[in-house]
């Protein structure tokens, strides 16, 4: 796809959920590690009719969310998933490459789904929410289900880690923003 994208400039377009979501992100992110700037965004009003069009071949190419749906569209050969952006492959989805894999290092974008409170929230409350997400993460059926549907749940996570990881991705995706000149309405 990269090798066509370069001979064929300015021909391909991918479909994301639209402005400022996390899969225009990291088609952008994809553009700029591969020198394919000139790959047309199409912002949808959702994942959903992204992938629908990807399907009846409106739009050559969609960043959707890995999810159940999307990958039993690519078992059934509806769609073709060509790798996630994941750290390491997927424990629902093992059969698929990472791009890394396929020779993106630094090709990682990943949704990331965290509990919140008010900045002001008390350490002990913090604690007995982060506490009590551990025993529900200890539930078995909730684990296989949540791996099943493309998620991999951190089991080792912590509110200081969350904090971390979150100021890491602020960071890692500024100059992205900056680079599409994405702004807050």
């Amino acid at each position: 796809m990269i090798d066509y994208a370069k001979s064929n400039p300015g021909k391909l377009s991918y479909g994301s959920a639209g402005v400022g979501s996390m899969n225009q992100l990291t088609g952008e992110l994809f553009k700029s590690l591969t020198g394919t700037t000139d790959i047309v965004h199409v912002p949808y009003k959702g994942a959903g009719p992204a992938v629908t069009d990807l399907i009846s071949g409106q739009i050559p190419i969609a960043i959707p969310n890995v999810t159940a749906q999307i990958l039993e569209l690519h078992h059934a050969g509806k769609v073709r998933i060509l790798a996630v952006t994941t750290p390491r492959r997927l424990a629902g989805a093992p059969d698929i490459p990472t791009a890394v894999e396929q020779g993106l290092p630094g090709m990682i974008a990943q949704n990331f789904i965290g509990l919140f409170a008010p900045a002001r929230t008390s350490p002990a409350i913090i604690e007995q929410v982060a506490q009590a997400t551990r025993v529900v993460m200890d539930d078995e059926a909730l684990l296989r289900s949540l791996t099943a549907s493309g998620l991999e749940p951190e089991l080792a996570s912590t509110p200081d880690k969350t904090r971390r990881f979150v100021a890491d991705e602020v960071a890692r995706w500024g100059p992205v923003i900056k680079t599409i000149g994405l702004k807050l309405d």
